[in-house]
């Protein structure tokens, strides 16, 4: 989706340390009209599959899921960080590492929430070492949910975690593909 890469061009910030700052309009501030669009498209690509559910984990991935879900008409479920007094009963756990943050989770939804009748949409923020994605896939396999794939806002194609996730079946659609990127010599896209 070239409305990506140009937004990613125009208002990214390349820092050291492979980061790419996008907070001025994905994941500190969303810009929900351009977000909007961005579900469109999603909901081009999937809209077909029949879609029951969008899976998430929190926090950044939430507001964006609830706009994808506009056009698909479906709830959206978010996987938590830690277990919450109000999350009562059996929960599917998943372990995920954030280089982020660097840090382990253990994510987690109830096991009422999620179950075989589910045909889920995952969707994230960026996929780089495919770490969030793999949490959110085991979750679905211990509920017996069908994944009909995983829609990417950014990809950072070079760091494998997408190939990886294709490799297994699953299909991913990510709406830009970094190819490289550094302070230097800006951003490259697939």
């Amino acid at each position: 989706m070239k409305l990506m890469e140009e937004r990613v061009r125009r208002d990214g910030l390349i820092e050291n340390g492979d980061v790419l700052k996008v907070g001025t309009f994905l994941n500190q501030t969303i810009d929900v009209p351009f977000i909007c669009e961005c579900a469109e498209e999603f909901y081009r690509l999937f809209g077909n599959e029949g879609v029951t559910k969008i899976l998430t984990i929190e926090a950044s991935g939430i507001g964006l899921a609830c706009l994808t879900a506009v056009p698909f008409g479906v709830p959206v479920l978010f996987a938590k960080k830690s277990r919450s007094s109000n999350m009562a009963g059996g929960v599917y756990t998943a372990p995920v590492y954030s280089f982020t943050h660097g840090t382990q989770h253990e994510i987690m939804v109830p096991d009422t929430m999620l179950g075989p009748g589910d045909r889920v949409l995952l969707i994230d923020d960026f996929l780089a070492k495919g770490e969030a994605l793999h949490g959110l896939l085991t979750l679905c396999e211990k509920a017996g949910a069908s994944v009909v794939g995983a829609g990417i806002f950014i990809e950072k194609q070079y760091q494998g975690g997408g190939d990886e996730i294709r490799a297994m079946g699953i299909r991913v659609e990510s709406l830009a593909k970094i190819k490289s990127m550094s302070v230097e010599d800006g951003v490259e896209f697939c």
